[in-house]
C-alpha cells in the first residue's frame, strides 16, 4: 500500500506535464449545443396547447431551444429564475442573432420563432411559462441538474 500512495504523486505529476488534466476542459462548450425538443406555442385544438412541460438539463452542456408561437394568441414566454441561473450565447429570431446578458421575455404577436443558445450553471427547478396563461396550463419547469 504504501509503495502505491509512492508512486501516486510521481505519476499525477506526468500526467499533468502530458496534458491529460486538460481533456474536459478542451475546446468552447458552447459551440456545440444539443438540440432541444421544439416549445410549439398553441395549435388548431387549443390555445393554450403548450408542446413540452419539462425539459430535463445539465449544467455545462450548452443547449439550443426553438420557441414557436402558431400564433393562436399573443404569446409572451418568460423564465425569470432560469434566465438568472444560464449563460445566454445569443437569441435567433427573425433572421437576426442577438446578444444579451440575460433574456427577460420573448414576445409573440404573430406566428413565429425564436431559438435561444445558452449554457447552464445553476442546477436548480426553474419556471417558464407564457405570462398571464399559466392557469390555463402553459406552464412548464426546466429541471437542471
Amino acid at each position: 500500500m504504501r509503495i502505491l500512495k509512492a508512486l501516486m504523486l510521481p505519476l499525477l505529476l506526468i500526467l499533468s506535464l502530458l496534458g491529460v488534466d486538460q481533456l474536459h476542459a478542451a475546446g468552447d462548450m458552447t459551440r456545440r449545443p444539443v438540440a432541444l425538443p421544439d416549445l410549439v406555442l398553441g395549435n388548431d385544438d387549443s390555445d393554450y396547447f403548450m408542446s413540452q412541460t419539462e425539459y430535463q438539463l445539465e449544467t455545462g452542456q450548452a443547449y439550443q431551444l426553438k420557441i414557436i408561437s402558431s400564433g393562436q394568441k399573443e404569446y409572451a414566454f418568460q423564465a425569470p429564475e432560469f434566465a438568472t441561473s444560464i449563460y445566454l450565447r445569443k437569441v435567433e429570431a427573425g433572421g437576426v442573432e442577438i446578444k444579451a446578458v440575460t433574456l427577460t421575455e420573448l414576445e409573440f404577436e404573430d406566428a413565429g420563432e425564436a431559438e435561444i443558445f445558452f449554457l447552464p450553471v445553476k442546477p436548480g427547478k426553474y419556471r417558464f411559462y407564457a405570462k398571464g396563461l399559466e392557469g390555463k396550463g402553459m406552464l412548464g419547469h426546466f429541471v437542471v441538474k
